[in-house]
């Protein structure tokens, strides 16, 4: 009787789902993780998900051109700084632009320096601890509100204002069939 009900080695083995007895040395309850798994963290590098004031989200780093239009995105994770996507932005377009019309969030001084290399004039408010005053154009900088105007237009589609998808490949193809859906209204109007 022991012998049929496990009574005696319950600890030792366990009921498989066909009645017969199995060794727990199978199960992969040893450790932490599954005993094949590599010992890598998963999923919040490929996210592109943080910290942010707004809760957990990522940030949605858009390249538009002189009307408002978008042509690239890069997405970070809610705590990254806005600067660090300069570098992947700036080489996106096929034609350098004559101007760089961006928010306080990319006022340093390295992209201050690549941007007069390249010949792009930056239109750029300083920030508040500058030392030196830096002038700007306010009257183009005024022109800035059309890539905040596009975003607001992607964010009527629900996916793109919550973010649904989590991995940032899928959330990324969200938004360019978005901006697909955006671009088509300018191809009917030329």
């Amino acid at each position: 009787m022991e012998r049929l009900r496990c009574l005696g080695e319950r600890s030792h083995r366990s009921r498989g789902d066909d009645g017969g007895e199995r060794s727990l040395q199978y199960r992969q309850h040893d450790g932490p993780r599954s005993r094949l798994s590599s010992g890598r963290k998963r999923g919040i590098h490929r996210r592109a998900l943080g910290r942010s004031r707004g809760g957990f989200t990522s940030k949605i780093h858009c390249l538009g051109d002189a009307r408002g239009r978008p042509i690239a995105f890069h997405l970070t994770p809610g705590e990254a700084a806005d600067c660090k996507t300069y570098d992947t932005l700036i080489d996106l377009p096929e034609r350098a632009p004559d101007a760089l019309l961006a928010d306080k969030a990319y006022d340093t001084d390295a992209i201050r320096d690549d941007l007069k290399e390249r010949g792009i004039k930056p239109v750029i408010p300083p920030k508040s601890n500058r030392k030196a005053k830096i002038r700007y154009s306010k009257r183009l900088y005024r022109q800035r509100n059309c890539i905040e105007r596009v975003i607001g237009h992607l964010k009527i589609n629900r996916a793109i204002a919550t973010r649904y998808d989590q991995l940032a490949d899928s959330f990324l193809g969200t938004l360019y069939i978005a901006t697909a859906r955006y671009w088509i209204k300018f191809v009917h109007a030329a």
